[in-house]
Order: structure tokens, then C-alpha cells, then sequence
């Protein structure tokens, strides 16, 4: 008997509407997996600044259908220029070379264009709004989630897609705990690196900002002040400007009275918080107070960078994803890339569910853990140290920095980079994109049940002939 004959579809209700929860919706969408999305939001509202994404992600992008509208909004990166407060040049960090290996361009867009790409991708019906997980349960080989509005809904396998404060992962480790399971590393709060302000101008004048005129790449730059204070700017091709503002703790118990002080972003807070900046030079020209002055003060997002690794990532009929299971700091788009990845492989690992026992489930989220783990763990590390180059200012940072730029030999690098675009996870349910670079690039476990449908239709379209 068939996978197609025997099988039960699994009902998966994922929590969190964020880019993985909806990247893993869409890829359920083509396996015919039922599904619904459970956004706590009373609105879908993008926000955030830049993104960068590469040949990690770009294959099933392609899978998808989706990659040339995302060529459409986004624009290559060819080289990052660091420099200091005074606008000097420390370093220039170039990726001309890098497309031929990877067989893709590292590209930057706005994260909202990318979320609006996405929700486009899933049926509106599929996503509930002022869904806000409160408490989960199962009985009776059914997993339950009970929101905030009173209504509660029932499945076979729940997806923590909810964010580094996942309620999900939150009902994990209590009843792990009560049973004396639960790693202690994963009760360690998260560590708090940096305090950020993002948003995107509205479209400026290429004559005051010229770096608009070149649509050939983004012009990516960074700089890195001695006050604790780092900042940067990007163009988009439709001549708006991302940018972003950070201030980096410098120990956990700063990170805790800023947190304490400000639980509650307001108006006040968040303007003495730019206000660290607006007199700042802009890598562009001008001031960073004429980004921030252009740009709506409704679509300013300002967020806390932690990052955690958590050893937990599933426990009976509930799993976790993105930054409910990693949380990493926003650098070299480790955070993105990495929520995509889990959403590629767990989306794998459902479609070859034999059924809907514990024990199948069991079974599919190790296969998963196992696959992702190693992985996320390299990104996360990647994370860390691409916030020392592109934002520390500790001495310890300076130090690193001044190591990598400018004694680390360009063959580590390379390698380095050939390593990390190795890994491009694709859905194993549809037709895989052509191999493109000269990199090597890692072979994924197969899906049993891709190969036995596509082995009954061949055979199915014979009997026809």
C-alpha cells in the first residue's frame, strides 16, 4: 500500500504569522496539508527595515514560484562599507565573487515587501486574526489551543512559529518541567545585545542622496561609533531608504534596566531614543535626523536584539520554529534564513507523516530536530559574530574586527562562505530547482512518499499511452 492510500492528513495549526509561520503555510499549501494560521495581531501590519537573503533560501523560492517577483523588489549586494563615527572607511567587505560560487546574489528589499510576497502565497481564509495563544493541551491523540478571544481549536500537531516569548514553547517547558525533562540551559533567560530602532523613508530626491541614481546594487552602509552607538543605511530600487539605529548593552544588568524601564514602547521613549542619533552623520550625506524625520513615525519599529539557542525544539504533538527555537540577533540574515530553513525541512518531514500516531509524529519532529539542529547552531554562531563586526564597539569587538578584516587570510573566508551556502534546503514534494553555482552543495534525505506518487503516475500515464 502507498503512502497516497494509507496516509492520514495531519490537521497543523501554527501560531505566530510572521514570515516562517507563513513561508510553512505556503509550503503546506502545495503538499495539501490542511492548515490554519493563528496571528495574535488584530491586523496584518509589515514592519521592519532591510533584509538580506541569498542562495540559501533563493532555491525554494524558486520552487515556489516566487523568486522574480522578489528580483523585483530587491536589489544586489555587492559590497558592505563599514566606517567609523566620523564617516572614514574602515573596511570594505566585497561580494562580486561570491554569485559565481553560490549561483545566486546576495539581495536586500524592505522585510515588508517580502511579508506582503508571502501573504500572498496563503489563502486569506487560512489566517485568523487576535488569535493570541494562551494555553495548550491534548487528550485523545488531539493537540488544543485556547486564545484569548475564549475559542479554541483542535489539530493533530501544533507549530510554535510565535517568536523568541512563544507561548508555545512557554506550555512546553512547564510540562517538561513537571515531568523532570527539561534541559536547564532552557529556563536561562535570553541575552540581550542591543536596543533598535528600524523604518524606511519615504521616497527621497536622488539629487540629495545620489546613491539612488545607481540601481546596478545597494548601496549597503554601516557605521560603527565609539559610544556604544551603531547605525545603517540601504537603498531600495523604488528610491526609499531603509535604516537602522542601535545602542549596545554593555552588560545583562544594563540590558535589564533598560528592558524594566521601557516593558512598554510609547512615543516619549522612542524619541528619546532616536534622539541619540539625529545629529549623527548619514554615510548618504546630511544627518540621520532627515532619514528618520522622512519616514512615518507609525512605521518605525523598535525592537530589543536577544539571542538564544534553546536545546528544547518539540515535545509530544507541539514543535517549534524560528525564533521560538533560536533566537538570533538580526545580523548577515541569520534570523530570516534560519526560520525558512526549519519551515522547509519540518514541511518535509509532515509530508511523510505514515499517520497521525504519537509515535509518527514523534518520529517526524526528531527527523526534523535532527536535520535542523547542527545547522541553526552554525547560523546562530554566524549571528553573533556578524553583530561584532557590522555593530560592537566593546574593545573586545574592536579587536575581532580588526582580526577578520585585516589579518584573516581571504581563503578562510571563502571557505567559510562556500560552507555556509552549501546548506540550500528544498521542499522534497515538488520538482527541485536546478543546482546553480560551482559550490557544492549538501543532498537533503529524500521523501519515500514524493518518490512512490511520482513512481504510480509514471506508471499511471503508461496504462494511458
Amino acid at each position: 500500500m502507498t503512502y497516497a492510500e494509507q496516509r492520514q492528513l495531519p490537521m497543523v495549526l501554527i501560531a505566530g504569522g510572521g514570515l516562517g509561520g507563513l513561508l510553512l503555510g505556503a509550503l503546506l499549501e502545495k503538499a495539501k496539508i490542511p492548515y490554519y494560521i493563528f496571528e495574535r495581531a488584530t491586523k496584518v501590519k509589515p514592519l521592519g527595515s532591510a533584509m538580506a537573503l541569498g542562495s540559501t533560501v533563493f532555491p525554494v523560492f524558486e520552487q515556489l514560484g516566487i523568486l522574480e517577483e522578489l528580483y523585483r523588489f530587491s536589489l544586489p549586494t555587492r559590497k558592505i562599507v563599514l566606517r567609523n563615527g566620523q564617516m572614514e572607511e574602515l573596511t570594505t567587505m566585497r561580494m562580486d565573487d561570491e554569485e559565481a560560487v553560490a549561483g545566486y546574489a546576495n539581495r536586500l528589499f524592505a522585510r515588508p515587501d517580502l511579508y506582503e510576497l508571502l501573504l500572498r502565497q496563503v489563502p486569506e481564509d487560512k489566517i485568523l486574526l487576535s488569535k493570541k495563544v494562551l494555553r495548550v493541551e491534548e487528550e485523545d491523540d488531539k493537540v488544543f489551543i485556547h486564545c484569548s478571544d475564549n475559542t479554541s481549536y483542535e489539530g493533530d500537531v501544533l507549530v510554535g512559529a510565535d517568536g523568541a516569548y512563544s507561548a508555545v514553547r512557554q506550555n512546553i517547558m512547564k510540562d517538561m518541567q513537571k515531568e523532570g525533562i527539561l534541559p536547564k540551559s532552557d529556563l536561562e533567560e535570553l541575552v540581550a545585545g542591543y536596543t533598535a530602532a528600524v523604518g524606511i523613508t519615504k521616497p527621497m530626491d536622488p539629487e540629495n542622496y545620489p546613491q539612488l541614481k545607481d540601481k546596478s546594487h545597494c548601496h549597503f552602509e554601516n557605521v560603527v561609533d565609539s559610544e556604544s552607538l551603531s547605525w545603517s543605511v540601504y537603498c531600495l530600487n523604488d528610491n526609499r531608504i531603509c535604516w537602522g539605529a542601535r545602542i549596545q548593552y554593555k552588560s545583562m544588568e544594563e540590558a535589564k534596566k533598560e528592558m524594566f524601564m521601557n516593558s512598554e514602547w510609547g512615543p516619549e521613549a522612542n524619541e528619546a531614543f532616536l534622539k541619540e542619533f539625529t545629529h549623527k552623520l548619514c554615510p548618504y550625506g546630511g544627518l540621520m535626523g532627515d532619514l528618520i524625520d522622512a519616514t512615518p513615525k507609525d512605521l518605525i519599529s523598535k525592537i530589543y536584539q536577544e539571542h538564544k539557542m534553546f536545546q528544547t525544539w518539540f515535545y509530544k504533538r507541539s514543535v517549534l520554529l524560528g525564533d521560538a527555537c533560536h533566537k538570533m540577533l538580526p545580523a548577515a540574515g541569520q534570523g530570516a534564513a534560519n526560520a525558512f530553513h526549519d519551515a522547509v525541512i519540518l514541511a518535509n518531514c509532515l509530508y511523510d507523516l505514515k499517520d497521525n500516531s504519537q509515535a509518527s509524529i514523534t518520529a517526524a519532529f526528531q527527523s526534523y530536530y535532527d536535520q535542523r539542529f547542527q545547522h541553526a547552531q552554525a547560523g546562530y554562531d554566524v549571528s553573533k559574530l556578524s553583530a561584532k563586526l557590522m555593530a560592537g564597539s566593546t574593545w573586545s569587538d574592536r579587536l575581532v574586527r580588526t582580526i577578520v578584516f585585516k589579518y584573516l587570510p581571504r581563503s578562510i573566508q571563502q571557505k567559510q562562505f562556500e560552507k555556509t551556502n552549501s546548506y540550500r534546503p528544498q521542499a522534497m514534494f515538488l520538482p527541485l530547482a536546478p543546482k546553480r553555482g560551482t559550490g557544492y552543495v549538501l543532498p537533503q534525505l529524500p521523501s519515500e512518499r514524493y518518490a512512490e506518487e511520482q513512481k504510480k503516475r509514471k506508471a499511471d500515464e503508461a496504462v494511458v499511452v
